[in-house]
C-alpha cells in the first residue's frame, strides 16, 4: 500500500479527472460484488483498520484494484464533507440509459414489468431511498427526467446502499414522451395522488405497470398526470396529509408485488 503523501497526490489527480466516485463501505462493496471491473481505485482513510475496512481492502486487492491509505483531508478533497465511512472509490460511470434502452431491456423481462417513474424528485436523499426501495421490491427500472431533478451522484449512491449499482436508471429529456413510448409497448401508467377516488389497495396492479410519484410538495406535473391511465391514493389514517416520497414508493411498489405474489 502506498504512503499517504503519494496517495494524496493521486487522489487530487483523480479528482481533477472528473471520474465518478462511490463512497461508503456498503456502496463500494456493492460495486465489488456486482461489477468489480468498474472499480478503478480505492482510498481508505488512515488509521482506520477495523474488520469491515480490512475486508473491503482485501476484496479490492484480490480483483487487482489499487488501494491507497490517505488522510481524511484527501477524502474530503474527493467527495466533500460527506459521511464516507473512511472509504472512497473511483469507478467507471454506468452506461446512461434513455427511453429506447429502457424499452429494449423490458422486451427481455419475463412476466409483467414493474417500473417506478419519479417526476422531478430534487432531493438526492429521496432519490437514493427510492432506488433502494425499488431494488428491494424487484422493480425492473426507474425512470427520471434529466432536468429539474436529482441525478445519480455520490450522495444518491450512498443513501441507496448499493442499489444504484443494481437498478437500471433511465434519465430522459422528455418524460411525457418517454411515458407515451412505454404505453405504446403495453405498460399501464398509474399515478399516485392524494385526491384520487380509488385507493391503491382497490386497484388491479397485476399487469405491466409503471407507478408514478411526483415531486416533493408539488406532485406530478400536468403533462405527466394527463398520461396516467388512472390515479390511486394511499389511504391515510393519521393527521399528516402525505408521506415522504420514498415511503410512498415503498407502499405502492410492495402492494404491486403483493398482488403479483397472490
Amino acid at each position: 500500500m502506498d504512503g499517504a503523501g503519494t496517495a494524496n497526490a493521486g487522489a487530487a489527480g483523480v479528482a481533477d479527472s472528473k471520474r465518478n466516485f462511490v463512497y461508503g463501505l456498503h456502496a463500494i462493496n456493492a460495486v465489488l460484488e456486482r461489477a468489480p471491473e468498474r472499480l478503478l481505485e480505492l482510498w481508505v482513510a488512515q488509521p482506520r483498520d477495523d474488520a469491515r475496512t480490512r475486508d473491503l481492502r482485501e476484496r479490492a486487492q484480490r480483483v487487482g484494484v489499487r488501494v491507497q491509505a490517505v488522510g481524511g483531508e484527501a477524502l474530503a478533497k474527493l467527495v466533500g464533507d460527506v459521511a464516507h465511512q473512511g472509504a472512497v472509490a473511483a469507478v467507471r460511470p454506468l452506461k446512461g440509459w434513455d427511453e429506447h434502452d429502457l424499452v429494449e431491456a423490458l422486451s427481455q423481462v419475463t412476466g409483467d414489468p414493474l417500473l417506478l417513474i419519479l417526476d422531478g424528485i430534487t432531493d438526492p436523499h429521496n432519490l437514493g431511498a427510492c432506488l433502494r426501495t425499488a431494488d428491494a421490491a424487484g422493480a425492473h427500472a426507474v425512470l427520471i427526467p434529466k432536468d429539474r431533478a436529482a441525478t445519480v451522484d455520490g450522495v444518491v449512491r450512498k443513501v441507496a446502499a448499493g442499489a444504484a449499482e443494481f437498478v437500471p436508471v433511465a434519465s430522459v429529456t422528455n418524460l411525457a414522451r418517454a411515458i407515451d413510448l412505454l404505453k405504446e409497448r403495453g405498460i399501464w401508467v398509474v399515478g399516485t395522488d392524494a385526491e384520487a377516488p380509488q385507493t391503491l389497495y382497490a386497484a388491479d396492479l397485476k399487469r405491466p405497470l409503471a407507478l408514478v410519484l411526483g415531486a416533493e410538495g408539488d406532485g406530478m406535473r400536468r403533462l405527466t398526470r394527463e398520461r396516467c391511465d388512472f390515479l390511486v391514493r394511499i389511504p391515510m389514517a393519521g393527521q399528516v396529509e402525505s408521506l415522504n416520497v420514498s415511503v410512498a414508493a415503498g407502499v405502492a411498489l410492495f402492494e404491486a408485488r403483493r398482488q403479483r405474489m397472490g
